[in-house]
């Protein structure tokens, strides 16, 4: 199982639309290997087009095995990350075929790719903490729609964010919006951590208020929904030699 095929546990075409819009900021960040004419020569490299009655597609999986698999034997093939795959095929107008005959098979046309490209280029909306006039807890229902894909997208942050916070703000104008702060960011990471948690939301439906980001270095406010990373990944134990086995010869 793959982190893509993991996403569509109901497939993407059946998915609503909060799910696919999930699935597909997934695909931006993942590394896709996509069939090619030839292998490169320099740094020009032919993609395969197929051409289906829905349009001209790239075949693009996200190992090099499915990719084989799907087309019978050895195939030339470029790694790219989705997002780059997804600009350069929305540009001339063709779609992109993922991984056929997987859980996570997705037809997107080229106004997907379109709108994917589109989404990827949102830029977040900062705001200052120190700002409001008052932090309390998130509503409920912004607590529940966003819980689950900050958490997605924190564990790609592990050892950058120490924690996320997501809190209620109300501005000296009287407007009510949430503001998600991060913690524990160098400030060379913060424009990073930015753009990431504004892509995050540009995927998700419009949240009452809308949501802002702001960097903070003091502890949250009480009330704040505090998610963290998940603890890094445990070292693999060594292969330990069976005493009884007979020694090695050289």
């Amino acid at each position: 199982m793959t982190p893509l095929d993991e996403l569509c546990q109901i497939p993407f075409h059946e998915a609503d639309a909060p799910a696919r819009a999930l699935i597909l900021s997934r695909l931006a960040d993942s590394a896709l290997f996509a069939a090619l004419v030839a292998e490169p020569v320099a740094d020009a490299a032919e993609l395969r087009m197929f051409d289906l009655p829905e349009g001209r597609f790239a075949l693009a999986c996200d190992n090099e095995e499915r990719l084989a698999g799907f087309i019978g034997g050895p195939v030339a093939y470029v790694g790219l990350p989705g997002r780059v795959l997804a600009q350069a095929l929305a540009s001339e107008g063709q779609g992109l075929l993922v991984n056929p005959g997987h859980a996570s098979q997705l037809m997107l046309d080229a106004p997907m790719l379109a709108w994917l490209v589109e989404a990827l280029e949102a830029r977040p909306s900062m705001a200052s903490e120190s700002a409001a006039r008052r932090l309390g807890a998130p509503l409920p229902e912004v607590a529940a729609a966003l819980a689950g894909p900050l958490a997605q997208r924190l564990a790609d942050m592990r050892g950058v964010v120490e924690s996320l916070a997501l809190v209620l703000a109300e501005w000296p104008d009287g407007r009510l919006s949430h503001l998600l702060m991060p913690q524990g960011v160098a400030a060379e990471h913060q424009p990073a951590v930015a753009k990431a948690l504004a892509e995050l939301l540009a995927f998700l439906p419009e949240l009452p208020g809308g949501v802002d980001i702001g960097f903070a270095a003091g502890a949250p406010p009480a009330g704040a929904l505090i998610l963290a990373p998940p603890p890094p990944e445990p070292a693999p134990e060594p292969v330990r030699r069976d005493p009884k086995a007979p020694p090695r010869l050289r």
